[in-house]
């Protein structure tokens, strides 16, 4: 049996400052106590009552006004990944910004989805925080329709696709430091560089990548497809994809890491074939996390600037929960810049 299809009614016309939830309970055929219970992320609504309450909230636009919603004092923070510094800087800036609102952090994890489930959705109406910072992740389309009927803000901070123009998001000038890393190896006469990227479906990866690639091609030197292997972020990769690079006949002098676990990967790589960094093999890396000054030698590295991106994220989500207004999308790029230490050289003369 087929649900009958939407009918066109004064009702669907009405915009969404006039739109209620008495209206929309009843075009939906259920009370408005129901209504308020699917707002409010309660469980005991059937789902399919669920399902046609959810699209007449997106059909109609409604948004919950300021004075409806009673938030909770907190800030989600959500991660595709929670595992390495990388994360823990991210949760430093923001704890810096919720600290000084009064707010608490909640984390939360989508198991290296892009997208968190459903259920995450569900939990977040339920628990009304003053807002969602998304952080390598994004939403579809219900989620981001959930999100504003309960007028809980968000934004998506290093953004793995192009989150859309109307979705607020803080990133850093990935290009920009790809093309520096590379633009330092090429100063220092390196010609054969290679690069271990991170995953190929994540904006901030691809966009180090063609900053590579400019700083190859503007100084007039070839691009060498094979030269270029594809990682995932994690030191494993910069290991595994290290030792391929490095026992080519004609392996490269010199690889852009394309993060610093990737680097350190490569680190260890290159102490299992013998090599010296940076007599034998330059090191550039990308974050400029503690341990890049640790390790030995200390690692040359663009210095991405993750707390204050985080910190950018947070104010940047409980200013759009204080304005009463439609939000305009707000898009910001941090600069980054390169940190020249000792794991990178001249290539030593043939």
């Amino acid at each position: 049996m087929t649900s009958p299809q939407p009918v066109e009614t004064p009702t669907r016309k009405r915009s969404a400052q006039t739109a209620t939830l008495a209206e929309i309970a009843r075009e939906a055929g259920v009370s408005a106590p129901t209504v308020s219970k699917v707002l409010n992320g309660r469980a005991d609504v059937a789902p399919s009552t669920r399902a046609r309450v959810e699209e007449l909230l997106r059909v109609h636009g409604y948004r919950r006004r300021r004075a409806e919603s009673t938030r909770s004092p907190l800030i989600d923070l959500v991660f595709h990944e929670l595992e390495s510094a990388w994360a823990m800087e991210v949760i430093r800036g923001v704890e810096n910004v919720a600290r000084d609102a009064g707010l608490s952090v909640v984390l939360s994890e989508s198991a290296g989805r892009l997208t968190p489930g459903r259920t995450w959705a569900d939990q977040v109406a339920a628990r009304r925080p003053h807002g969602v910072i998304l952080v390598l992740s994004g939403l579809d389309e219900s989620q981001r329709a959930l999100l504003t009927s309960r007028s809980i803000p968000f934004v998506v901070m290093d953004p793995a696709g192009d989150p859309g123009a109307d979705v607020p998001s803080i990133g850093a000038t990935n290009w920009q430091g790809g093309l520096a890393a590379t633009r330092h190896l090429v100063d220092l006469g390196h010609t054969r560089i290679g690069a271990i990227s991170g995953p190929t479906r994540m904006m901030c990866s691809r966009a180090r990548v063609d900053g590579y690639r400019a700083a190859l091609e503007t100084a007039g030197l070839p691009v060498d497809p094979d030269l270029i292997v594809t990682g995932d972020f994690h030191h494993e990769a910069g290991y595994r994809q290290g030792l391929e690079l490095l026992r080519r006949p004609d392996r490269p002098t010199a690889v852009f890491a394309g993060n610093d676990l990737q680097a350190l990967g490569l680190y260890e790589a290159a102490r299992e074939l013998g090599l010296r960094i940076p007599q034998d093999l330059s090191v550039v890396g990308f974050d400029d996390l503690p341990v890049a000054r640790w390790v030995g030698p200390p690692l040359t590295t663009v210095r991405q600037p993750l707390m204050e991106m985080a910190e950018a994220a947070a104010r940047l989500v409980l200013d759009l929960g204080r304005d009463d207004g439609s939000p305009t999308a707000t898009r910001v790029e941090l600069a980054t810049s390169l940190e020249v230490r000792s794991s990178t050289a001249p290539p030593r003369e043939a």
